[in-house]
């Protein structure tokens, strides 16, 4: 069918419409480490790509291409290839875009085991690395030298909500030859595309909202450039051995469905909890895009089509109320991870960003403090009278 439909149906249905074997509604697993040939001149016809068969899972499998197909049409990309987690997919396009003496531009706020990969890991393999406030495109400008080769970033950032003009950084990047590659996660391709304001490579964390329900990681990456997209498969993510297994592709391909649904519903219940922190006496520098006092949020309207459901914040009254409060906490529960239908509570600084200089929070875009709630799809009212009970043991 060449109609191009809305999100939710593509979601639900995909573009190609073709008949699950044996007629079946939902796809079956294809739950198989190997795949057999018919003759010798069947084997060389796909171990060249003449044919689009499969050879091993862990190169490819029917349900970890339909997953991939599923989200490089929702990303408007060429090609997709599924990992075995977000970060599986962060370094192997990493990797596969810088050789030693190239550096890398990143953000000064990332999630922490990006900020490692990039600032220990990446280092030891001859990369070098610039950490820059790419909200400042002025300061993007004077980072740049010839050894730079990608641009990397995370918006809206994790964990104080950064929002960086896509535009802009591409316009800027690919003047000098540089490739761009984002990390949108938080946005979700529901509420931004960034591969349509000219990103080169789009990565997700599919653990979070993809999937949707916290039961199965995964990631993925998506280009329009269908030649870096095979490159991407077969020399890297099929060499590191970082696929995900057909059934959590299933599961991923079951969260998708309900992608938009869920969105719409999680940024619905994020904007009432972010107005009621930030109407609070004892809460200070409530981080959410949609609040019109945030300052990216006018960036924000104009490259997403909503605002998300990840709030950062702080406790008046520094570590001793901020451990009340977490300890009052009932129906919001004290974990890492986001995007699930449960309301997930953490504080970076102990949790998913520990590894970042503790005398430094300040200078990368946060506080020992901060609280980063991941909002569910709870009433949210009840998470609300939640929050306020557990900010009353203050």
């Amino acid at each position: 069918m060449s109609k191009e439909f809305r999100f939710d149906t593509k979601a639900i249905h995909g573009t190609d419409f073709k008949r699950n074997p044996e007629n079946a509604l939902n796809p079956p697993i294809f739950q198989t480490t190997t795949f057999v040939f018919e003759d010798l001149d069947h084997v060389e016809k796909v171990m060249s790509f003449e044919s689009q068969d499969y050879v091993y899972t862990r190169g490819n499998n029917p349900t970890l291409r339909l997953f991939e197909n599923r989200l490089a049409e929702l990303e408007y990309g060429k090609g997709a290839v599924a990992f075995s987690s977000g970060m599986a997919a962060i370094t192997s396009v990493l990797f596969s875009r810088l050789q030693p003496k190239d550096t890398v531009i990143t953000h000064k706020t990332l999630y922490g085991s990006s900020y490692n990969v990039i600032t220990n890991i990446l280092p030891k393999y001859g990369v070098n690395y610039k950490i820059v406030d790419l909200t400042d495109i002025e300061e993007l400008e004077k980072s740049i030298d010839e050894s730079v080769k990608v641009v990397y970033f995370e918006t809206p950032s994790n964990p104080n909500l950064s929002i960086i003009d896509i535009e802009k950084v591409v316009k800027i990047s690919h003047e000098k030859g540089i490739k761009v590659v984002v990390d949108n996660t938080f946005a979700t391709p529901y509420f931004q595309n960034p591969l349509l304001l000219g990103a080169d490579v789009v990565v997700h964390s599919a653990t979070k909202y993809i999937g949707g329900h916290g039961d199965a990681l995964g990631g993925v990456a998506v280009s329009k450039d269908e030649k870096y997209i095979h490159y991407l498969k077969f020399d890297y993510m099929c060499e590191f051995g970082g696929v995900m297994s057909p059934f959590n592709a299933w599961l991923m391909l079951r969260g998708i469905k309900t992608l938009g649904l869920r969105m719409r519903q999680h940024e619905k219940n994020a904007m009432e909890v972010a107005k009621f922190l930030n109407s609070h006496p004892k809460v200070k520098n409530v981080m959410y895009p949609g609040l019109e006092n945030f300052k990216g949020h006018e960036i924000a309207k104009k490259q997403m089509r909503g605002f998300g459901a990840i709030i950062s914040f702080e406790i008046e009254g520094g570590t001793k109320n901020l451990e009340k409060f977490i300890k009052g906490l009932k129906l919001c529960q004290l974990a890492v991870s986001l995007g699930d239908t449960e309301t997930l509570v953490e504080v970076p600084s102990l949790m998913t960003h520990r590894g970042y200089p503790k005398e430094k929070l300040e200078e990368f875009g946060f506080s020992e403090n901060m609280v980063r709630i991941s909002v569910g799809l709870e009433d949210y009212n009840d998470i609300i009278e939640d929050l306020e009970e557990a900010i009353k043991k203050i």
